[in-house]
């Protein structure tokens, strides 16, 4: 790949190529995808964040959880030493340093046993994040530019201590690192409001002996001082030896020494890393606001052509932990020229961090993996990245999916445009990153999935199902768990708890939870081996994010300019279509070719401009290309009107301008959207694609918010759709019309994730069927030249999705008196008692029930005459997991989904035996560990509701 480069006259956007390849894999003809959907190869299985906790690891133990994984049907780990979970008692273990010879054997161990078992191992750079050392030398460490603004009284002498200015504006970070130091870099009396840097008055000559001394004129002023940190920050749950402070990312000679010291001291020892490990994995980069090295000044001073440092001041915010923006209302308020030139600086600030970042980070990173012979996983966005081309230096870029956020989202109950975050399992930022993959022709695009610190006991496979089916509309084709804690069995349950979803045999869903990692490996067999199908491309407003609130590109950002950026591309999915993300610099290297934009191995015939303001005049060069070969380009909301940066920016602001003019002189093509007043962006689309004939692979009849889609084309030119109903307890329906460029020439097939199994889908003449999907169901529509005969096993209602509506009418309802078992596996005990009506454990005042966690038998007779015997049975509200005993024979199990069960083969006239054994979830128990530390940290402090428990119903026989 060529280096990418967009001169902006004075703004120099860079790219760094692509230092590392990822190994083809062999290309699969449809046959074989089928063999792998229904044994799929390791590679494909889910893999797991292993919290090595504290490193007080054992070889004996580490073999014995490898082996617990293998059996649930995990692929692989990810190695991840951190700190020991507060608070747990140690058991008096020992605590192994990073990169000791001790720690190195465990690896060893790990390896040799992942090895002989068939596991995939990938080791994380470092512990915790961002990464760092306690032996980290002081000009190795992270540095931080921050602004100290206060009023001050006027018309009187003002004395203040550097000191009390540097203990008011003291990083606010995750952990502190006690080894910071400050250094006044400026210091400035500026009047409120401003118009101008002339305005500002430099007191760096009223300092003596370390206080400021000044006469404060009449009127309103505010006291400005720049402070910069060294040693800012310490890393975040650091592991012994790998705590300490933060490395500076912004120093390519920093980044190569840590990286080679941590390779060195392992390959010194067991040989190169490239035969043990799949990937070197980073975390997530929250780099605590980094936002400076030694050279950046004489860095912005080349790349943009003026001196940053007297408008630094005036241009940052009060931050706090992790560079989060705690008020964007800071200092004097700012007239309308002096507040558009700031911004301008703002932007040439961000856009030289994001290049120092890009090229002395990932770029010196690719570089080491190149030279390891080794491959790189990565988390490779943050505040300071750029969010789409951090991820192309990345052989398995990832992002991250999570159960809930800080706003309690709830997954599979709402998915409302009023905020672009409520009920998705995905985060925005991994639209960017699969965007970025497909850019580069990468297949494996993992995620960080399901992250967990919050419902760590209370999350259900099924919610777990259907958060990383989302994360896979969004691009993600291979599933990280977080994550399985290193637990000794001695210690005190539940164990060990740092953090995430309990993955642990402990975990009263265990027995089952292969189950979802069979489903996973399945999905991720055919997304693996396709390309997904996008031909819509979006440019998101980020460069006005930057020019005006500084980098945003978080998962969970405290504020964007234009938050429904994301709803566009899940509008254009829910209608059937697809679409990327792109940016300035993709455009600029882009080729236009035939009234498409050309990007690696992807084609774009539609650009949605979405609120842009400023813009580069290369990219509006760009767009006149495009559209003059009859590409579209839809600006939603306005059009672009000036340039982005400082230096002779009036200049810039006229190309712009005159650009634009001649866009609109291709009134077809070049066609400005408004906003749907009542923020309905799926309706919205809907009328937009209609109107202007937009692309989609399919035609959905009746799109839906949680009825989302994905098109992806194999090697052999098949093609398959993704299609989920993200309701957890409402079906779906719709009618769906595949067109003939599809079906052509080809066998349409259902392809079950959930069995493996897969039967023919029947198209009536014009490609149209019509489909249910039950809740939380997920199904491949499959369009392939494979014509083998198979026989089709039974279905039920559930799995018959065409036809129209098919569920059949109740004809009775089990009524109790329920005869129940129970048996609570951590306290040992099994005990009896009776229901005549069923009720949920939860809402029961006897805490015998309210508390409970473990397995139920629910047992009830039913009398039958002969006459047009049932043929299904509808378990009704079941929490959690449950298995089905007609006459004592297995009906079957459900762990998501409708609990709906074909029970023709088992019932009979007379009495028959219903035995319903259910699995509950493990929070309600954990409610009443008062003094248990990981029971503190997750529940009880965080005052979790109770869950529903058990076998609620109603129950009802159907013919």
């Amino acid at each position: 790949m060529k280096p990418l480069r967009l001169f902006l006259t004075t703004v120099i956007l860079t790219f760094v190529p692509l230092l590392t390849s990822v190994s083809a894999q062999p290309k699969l003809s449809s046959k074989q995808l089928y063999s792998q959907f229904q044994n799929p190869d390791t590679r494909y299985r889910p893999f797991v964040r292993w919290w090595w906790n504290g490193d007080r690891v054992k070889a004996e133990e580490l073999v014995r959880e490898l082996h617990i994984m293998k059996e649930a049907g995990i692929g692989g780990v990810e190695i991840n030493p951190i700190s020991f979970p507060a608070g747990d008692d140690t058991l008096d273990t020992k605590p192994l340093k990073w990169l000791s010879d001790e720690w190195i054997d465990m690896l060893k161990v790990v390896f040799d046993e992942a090895d002989k078992i068939g596991m995939y191992c990938d080791l994380i750079i470092g512990s915790g994040w961002p990464f760092g050392a306690e032996s980290l030398p002081r000009d190795e460490r992270a540095e931080v530019l921050l602004t100290y603004a206060r009023e001050v009284p006027a018309g009187e002498p003002l004395e203040i201590s550097l000191f009390h200015i540097y203990k008011e504006i003291d990083p606010g970070v995750t952990i502190v690192n006690p080894r910071r130091t400050p250094e006044l870099v400026s210091i400035y009396l500026a009047p409120d409001p401003m118009n101008g840097l002339e305005d500002a008055i430099d007191l760096s000559g009223n300092i003596k002996d370390g206080v400021l001394s000044v006469d404060v004129p009449e009127g309103k002023w505010q006291l400005y001082a720049m402070i910069k940190f060294e040693s800012f920050a310490s890393v975040i749950n650091g592991a012994p030896g790998a705590a300490g402070s933060i490395l500076n990312h912004m120093d390519a000679a920093a980044v190569r020494h840590y990286l080679d010291h941590m390779t060195d001291a392992i390959e010194v020892k067991i040989g190169s890393l490239s035969g043990y490990v799949r990937a070197m994995f980073i975390d997530s980069m929250e780099l605590e606001g980094n936002n400076w090295t030694f050279d950046f000044a004489e860095q912005f001073k080349a790349r943009r052509g003026y001196d940053p440092l007297p408008w630094l001041p005036f241009t940052m915010f009060e931050v706090g932990r992790l560079g989060d923006v705690k008020s964007f209302e800071y200092g004097s308020k700012k007239s309308a020229k002096f507040e558009e030139e700031v911004n301008r600086v703002r932007f040439d600030f961000e856009l030289t961090k994001a290049e120092l970042l890009h090229e002395r980070f990932y770029g010196t990173m690719g570089q080491w993996a190149k030279d390891k012979g080794l491959k790189t996983r990565a988390q490779a966005y943050g505040r300071g990245f750029f969010p789409l081309e951090s991820s192309m230096m990345i052989d398995f870029p990832e992002g991250e999916s999570w159960t809930t956020n800080w706003l309690k989202h709830r997954i599979g109950e709402e998915m409302g445009d009023e905020d672009y975050r409520r009920g998705r399992g995905y985060t925005m930022i991994n639209k960017y990153v699969s965007s970025a993959a497909h850019m580069t022709g990468k297949r494996v695009i993992s995620a960080e999935e399901m992250t967990n610190t919050y419902k760590v006991f209370t999350t259900s496979l099924e919610f777990l199902k259907v958060g990383s089916d989302m994360s896979a509309i969004s691009g993600i084709t291979h599933s990280i768990w977080h994550g399985f804690n290193y637990s000794p069995l001695e210690a005190e349950f539940p164990g060990w708890v740092q953090y995430g979803t309990f993955h642990n045999e402990r975990n009263t869903w265990w027995p089952y939870v292969k189950n979802l990692n069979d489903y996973r490996a399945r999905i991720a067999s055919q997304l693996q081996n396709a390309d997904m199908y996008t031909d819509i491309a979006i440019l998101p407003a980020n460069y006005d994010m930057w020019t005006t609130m500084g980098v945003q590109t978080e998962p969970f950002p405290v504020k964007l300019n234009v938050p429904y950026t994301s709803l566009i591309w899940e509008a254009i999915h829910k209608t059937g279509g697809g679409a990327d993300y792109v940016s300035e610099i993709i455009l600029k290297d882009a080729v236009i070719k035939n009234g498409k934009i050309c990007y690696g191995p992807k084609e774009y015939g539609t650009l949605f401009i979405v609120e842009v303001t400023s813009t580069t005049p290369e990219t509006i060069a760009k767009l006149e290309e495009f559209v003059r070969q009859g590409g579209k380009v839809f600006c939603v909301g306005k059009y672009p009107e000036k340039s982005l940066g400082f230096k002779d920016y009036e200049a810039r602001d006229r190309a712009i301008a005159e650009g634009v003019k001649r866009l609109e002189a291709y009134p077809d093509n070049f066609i400005l959207l408004e906003n749907p007043e009542d923020g309905k962006y799926l309706e919205w689309y809907e009328k937009v694609m209609e109107k202007y004939s937009l692309p989609h692979s399919i035609t959905i009849s009746n799109p839906d918010r949680f009825l989302l889609q994905d098109r992806y084309v194999t090697d052999d030119k098949s093609d398959f759709f993704m299609v989920m109903n993200a309701h957890m307890t409402e079906a779906r329906e719709t009618d769906i019309i595949f067109p003939k460029s599809i079906t052509s020439g080809k066998n349409a097939w259902i392809y079950d994730p959930a069995t493996g199994s897969r039967s023919p889908l029947k198209l009536d003449k014009g490609g149209k069927a019509h489909f249910r999907f039950g809740p939380s169901e997920t199904y491949l529509f499959v369009f392939n030249k494979d014509g083998r005969t198979f026989k089709a096993s039974p279905s039920t209602y559930v799995r018959t999705l065409t036809g129209g509506s098919v569920v059949p009418q109740a004809n009775q309802t089990v009524e109790g008196p329920w005869a129940l078992t129970l048996h609570h596996p951590q306290l040992d005990s099994t005990w009896t008692a009776t229901l005549d009506t069923l009720r949920d454990f939860k809402d029961m005042a006897d805490t015998t029930f309210k508390n409970f966690m473990g397995t139920i038998v629910y047992k009830a007779t039913v009398t039958l005459d002969g006459k047009n015997l049932p043929k299904q049975i509808d378990l009704g509200k079941v929490a959690d997991i449950c298995e089905l005993k007609i006459n004592g024979r297995d009906a079957g199990m459900k762990w998501f989904g409708e609990r709906i069960f074909d029970i023709t083969p088992y019932i009979k006239a007379g009495n028959n035996t219903i035995e319903v054994k259910v699995t509950t979830l493990m929070g309600n128990y954990i409610q009443t560990l008062k003094d248990n530390t990981a029971a503190q940290r997750f529940v009880l402090r965080r005052n979790q509701p109770y869950v529903s428990a058990g076998l609620i119903g109603p129950v009802k026989l159907y013919q």
